[in-house]
């Protein structure tokens, strides 16, 4: 196989731990992270691209004679960029990971992913899709289901769209919030209610050509802001790997009954996918339910399981389009756990200050340091983001991982820092 240059787009902590895993690959040639952050910078070559501007990723690829591309986050899929570049007369031979903007609405719409799942007898909550026209069903559809309620803006709100409500009242604000006063401008045009499922919550990936697909390390992630899962819903607080609970039998459900689904659905309406799929589940009573489906890996999930994969990550990404090769090919993982946990800058997921000098990062041993909101200034790093760095650690078990996490954060500091400190203990 000829060396490749590979463009990943983005720039949080998913696409640092890409690039980290990407960089080791014996038929990488050179590796570009567009725009990238501090942490990717050791890794490949940053680039000052804007990844909603198609010119300037158009001419990043031709310049950088780039063979292979990762589109990291999801509003480039849900906007059709892998269409607009395979339609592109100028861009040949490109392998584009990533689906396109028709298979980008199993994320970019919640309602079309419930009527998918429908469809298909995947199992879901059941659930009604309304919006500003039918706003009063919608409330009466409320008083008719009993809390906790779950309410969904439809379209992509940076993981901070789904909202369980204990109350009647606090779920007719909500719907207000959203529909009404336009909490997530256009995503929130439309929202899905659904009945509240019980039970553990588990994320579950996979490498696709649409056809065939490999299964990628298990996790299970912790949204809320707060230890023991309270306060507000983040972008992702920690997350672990494997998950203990997912036995061969648990497994092999989640394959006949989600995964194949999922793929035989998308070929029965014509949808091609390349790329990856993150099923987002949750275990009732032993059966695995679909909470939402996301078009590329999570974070930050990926810092968790991407360093579990024993295998050259690049060699299955660059084999994708060849069907035979991909089918052939055996995914190895680590007989390993992984814990991440992620500090982030007080007053997330709401309003926070950025640009505090963050001290310690260079005392971390055993464990990886994967750069989010986090940028280099002087040769000093600087807090950019809400979410600012996750700490990851692969060790023999759950526990032992843990503690070495937590025990490399003492070493970490920066003004208003914060982190739960809870990652993983309901697991243990």
């Amino acid at each position: 196989m000829n060396k490749l240059n590979v463009l990943i787009l983005g720039s949080g902590g998913r696409e640092h731990a890409i690039a980290w895993k990407i960089h080791q690959s014996p038929i990488l040639n050179k590796l570009y992270v567009a725009p990238g952050n501090s942490g990717t910078l050791k890794r490949g070559e940053n680039l000052d691209v804007n990844i909603h501007n198609y010119d300037a990723i158009k001419n990043c690829i031709l310049t950088q004679n780039i063979n292979l591309l990762i589109i990291g986050p999801e509003d480039p899929l849900v906007n059709g960029l892998h269409d607009q570049l395979e339609d592109d007369k100028d861009i040949h031979n490109l392998i584009i990971i990533g689906p396109k903007k028709s298979a980008a609405q199993l994320e970019g719409s919640k309602s079309f992913a419930k009527k998918f799942m429908l469809k298909n007898n995947i199992p879901t909550a059941d659930f009604k899709s309304f919006n500003i026209t039918n706003l009063n069903e919608a409330k009466i559809y409320l008083e008719e289901s009993s809390p906790p309620f779950v309410i969904k803006a439809d379209g992509l709100a940076a993981g901070k769209g789904v909202f369980i409500c204990e109350t009647l009242e606090k779920a007719t604000n909500v719907v207000e919030d959203i529909v009404v006063n336009k909490k997530f401008g256009a995503a929130g045009e439309k929202i899905v209610i659904e009945s509240f499922l019980d039970g553990i919550e588990l994320s579950v990936f996979v490498l696709t050509n649409g056809t065939d697909y490999k299964i990628l390390p298990t996790a299970k992630d912790y949204k809320r802001i707060g230890e023991n899962d309270t306060g507000l819903n983040t972008g992702g607080m920690g997350a672990i790997s494997p998950v203990p609970f997912v036995d061969e039998v648990f497994m092999e459900k989640i394959k006949t009954k989600i995964i194949e689904p999922t793929l035989i659905g998308l070929k029965k309406e014509n949808i091609e996918y390349t790329g990856f799929i993150f099923f987002g589940l949750i275990k009732v009573k032993n059966e695995p339910f679909v909470i939402e489906y996301n078009v590329r890996l999570g974070d930050p999930e990926t810092q968790a399981i991407i360093p579990r994969i024993k295998s050259d990550l690049l060699s299955f990404l660059a084999s994708i389009n060849d069907k035979q090769t991909f089918k052939n090919m055996e995914l190895n993982i680590e007989d390993t756990a992984a814990t991440t946990v992620i500090l982030t800058s007080g007053g997330y997921p709401e309003k926070y200050k950025k640009g505090y000098p963050i001290r310690g990062l260079e005392n971390i041993t055993n464990s990886i340091a994967f750069h989010a909101g986090l940028k280099l200034e002087k040769h000093k790093y600087l807090t950019n983001g809400g979410r600012v760095v996750a700490i990851t650690t692969v060790d023999k078990n759950i526990p032992t991982a843990i503690k070495k996490t937590y025990t490399n954060i003492e070493k970490i500091s920066f003004q208003d820092m914060y982190f739960r400190k809870d990652i993983g203990n309901d697991l243990i």
